[in-house]
């Protein structure tokens, strides 16, 4: 339990200061080099799913924001499940990281529309805490903010090649935020080392039948014949 609530509780600080700091210190759309050509901190708020993909609208707003809600309320069961069950710390830490990542944008649609004001694409307006006049959005209808961004390499697709030919190309172009990459890690970690982490398990399992039926034949073995 420990191991998945130091997990939560640091994924959750750094995505929320993180978040707290640009939304409060940069106008959407301005950006901050950090390393070289192929990282920035680069202000965006996305109104929709992670990675900056928008779905459906109001309605998909609200549903997307339910959906999320539900999977918190699932995994948190299944974790702890997992930790009753004496799974693998590893495995312990990766789904905690995706919890934590859920949580962490269900955060910012749930409260930032209530207690930031808007942030408009337009230098020098910045948000402010607490507006007088409200925030920006009611209860789960606000934004997620992104800003996470990696243009690692890019190139002008040649005009002969069919469907993409002039267009423009850029790995990775998506902006995201410190919850979809916990997200994302703990996911990718689970699939690449769900062998290990499950045979972990069956070890673990088999090792306590074992020690089980080796009781078992030590109490048959002091039980008096009765002769």
């Amino acid at each position: 339990m420990k191991a998945a609530l130091s997990t939560i509780f640091t994924v959750l600080f750094i995505d929320q200061l993180s978040k707290i700091w640009v939304k409060l210190s940069m106008f959407q759309g301005e950006q901050l080099p950090v390393f070289g050509n192929w990282f920035y901190i680069h202000f965006l708020e996305n109104p929709g799913m992670a990675f900056g993909f928008e779905f459906g609208g109001d309605y998909g707003k609200i549903a997307l924001s339910i959906f999320r809600i539900i999977a918190v309320i699932l995994i948190s069961r299944y974790l702890v499940k997992f930790i009753k069950d004496g799974y693998p710390t590893g495995f312990i830490i990766c789904s905690s990281m995706v919890l934590a990542g859920a949580i962490g944008n269900i955060i910012d649609s749930a409260v930032y529309g209530l207690i930031f004001s808007d942030s408009p694409p337009i230098p020098g307006f910045v948000a402010s805490f607490m507006p007088e006049d409200g925030g920006y959005a009611p209860f789960l209808m606000g934004h997620v903010v992104d800003m996470l961004y990696f243009p690692l390499f890019s190139f002008d697709w040649p005009e002969w090649v069919p469907g993409v030919g002039g267009n423009h190309f850029e790995f990775f172009r998506p902006v995201f935020n410190v919850a979809d990459s916990a997200i994302t890690l703990g996911l990718t970690f689970i699939f690449l080392f769900q062998r290990k982490f499950f045979l972990m398990v069956y070890m673990e399992e088999k090792r306590d039948v074992e020690t089980s039926d080796e009781i078992a034949d030590l109490d048959e073995g002091s039980v008096p014949s009765g002769a």
